[in-house]
């Protein structure tokens, strides 16, 4: 039990825990508003456009209401803007990730002096050019 808290704790400490909880709670928040855009921007046009139907209403009745007993629909409308919310949420996901990925391959390249290189990358550098350097002597010396 004691070796399952230290591990918790370093996992916390590091930031691992805080960084995925910020994550979350802008995930959240970003999913709210694409959801306000998809349902009050992007659904009503495209409802003008097919005549005023209303895509969150439409479903399929499988059994219609009697009595107390409810009706039975599968409502593909709601799915249709589930997915149009799912593509714009992975295409600005897609988006995020490849400036994410640009900038760090721009931090990572130790002879690009207009980002600062993290130490470790740096470091790695150095000692390729050293080896490098000592194959060059050693093919020398072999000749």
């Amino acid at each position: 039990m004691a070796g399952l808290l230290k591990e918790f704790k370093d996992f916390a400490v590091k930031g691992n825990m805080i960084d995925m909880a910020v994550g979350i709670i802008i995930g959240t928040a970003f999913n709210n508003v694409v959801n306000t855009i998809v349902k009050k921007v992007v659904m009503p046009p495209l409802s003008l456009m097919t005549d005023g139907i209303n895509f969150a209403d439409r479903r399929y009745v499988l059994k219609a209401a009697e009595g107390d007993v409810k009706e039975i629909a599968i409502g593909y409308g709601q799915l249709i803007e589930v997915l149009i919310d799912f593509v714009i949420i992975a295409f600005t996901i897609f988006i995020v990730i490849k400036f994410i990925n640009r900038f760090k391959n721009k931090a990572e390249d130790p002879k690009n002096k207009e980002v600062s290189t993290p130490k470790n990358i740096e470091l790695l550098s150095n000692i390729e050019k050293l080896m490098e350097e000592q194959n060059a002597m050693l093919k020398s010396k072999e000749k």
